[in-house]
């Protein structure tokens, strides 16, 4: 249930344009690299002649959420999300400016058992919702704390509840995608999400209420 956060949380990629780098033309010796204090300034090396600023959109080959939760003091179990879709707005001049949308469709939720992926659309739980409903996310604001690092905070929509959820981001790389060519960049992020917020706390605390979740986004400009 916390995979809704995607992307996230997907969102969190939108804050660290300074520390993008430049993939060196095959016809020319790599240039120099930046002074750490220019990339600090915004002025992020583009991954093909220009900043980072545009719109990219999330692969959703290789993206995806990772969740967990105690179960009954025993064990830590964790899920799976894939199929997570949107896009990320970066201004490398002015970060705060940067946005995030993402979603992926209930049916993309999965746990290390069959029985217990059913339990979750069952009376209880989502009560019953389409498989293919919709959880979203949309940033609200992007904080940049460091160079490579963000907080972003955006409404997450999961169960048909919206609150506010804040991510830790991390930027991991943005430099020209050695396949296409384009302008890359990947974020991992991290944020926590009561099941209780979103009608989902059954068993509470016993089954913690709490739910860690862990975001690796790969976005492509567009």
């Amino acid at each position: 249930m916390s995979r809704t956060l995607s992307f996230l949380a997907l969102s969190a990629l939108l804050a660290a344009p300074a520390a993008a780098q430049t993939a060196p033309d095959a016809q020319q010796a790599p240039a120099a690299p930046e002074p750490a204090a220019q990339a600090a300034a915004g002025a992020a090396a583009p991954a093909e002649g220009g900043d980072l600023s545009g719109t990219y959109v999330i692969d959703p080959g290789h993206s995806q959420i990772v969740f967990s939760y105690d179960h009954l003091g025993f064990s830590i179990s964790h899920g799976m999300i894939n199929g997570v879709t949107g896009s990320i707005t970066l201004d490398a001049a002015n970060p705060g400016n940067s946005a995030v949308e993402a979603s992926f469709p209930l049916s993309s939720i999965s746990t290390i058992d069959a029985d217990l992926d059913q339990h979750i659309y069952g009376d209880q739980m989502l009560k019953g919702a389409s498989p293919d409903t919709q959880v979203t996310f949309r940033s609200t604001s992007v904080e940049v704390e460091e160079e490579d690092e963000a907080r972003v905070t955006g409404d997450l929509t999961l169960n048909g509840v919206t609150k506010p959820v804040t991510l830790e981001v991390d930027l991991r790389k943005a430099a020209a995608h050695p396949m296409t060519q384009k302008p890359a960049v990947g974020f991992v992020a991290e944020g926590e999400i009561k099941r209780s917020d979103f009608n989902l706390g059954m068993l509470a605390p016993a089954v913690s209420d709490e739910m860690e979740i862990r975001i690796s986004v790969e976005a492509i400009k567009g």
